[in-house]
């Protein structure tokens, strides 16, 4: 089941999504997740931290679950 992540800009950085999303306890540990291959955007592997994600994105992370961007 995709969870529903509000988010109070225009668009926001992967990175910092996932921290948004309490996927994350740090910006270094997302790098980890990112750089580690776990994580989908749209159902593309993402392996820039700094991809920004608009409303009605979504983020797979695996082992995790899957994300919508709503704005």
């Amino acid at each position: 089941m995709m969870q529903k992540i509000k988010v109070n800009t225009e668009e926001i950085r992967l990175d910092q999504f996932l921290k948004w999303a309490n996927v994350s306890g740090s910006g270094g540990e997302s790098k980890v997740l990112i750089q580690s291959g776990m994580v989908k955007v749209n159902g593309l592997l993402e392996m820039k931290r700094g991809r920004l994600l608009k409303s009605g994105y979504t983020v797979e992370v695996e082992g995790v679950g899957s994300f919508l961007v709503v704005m």
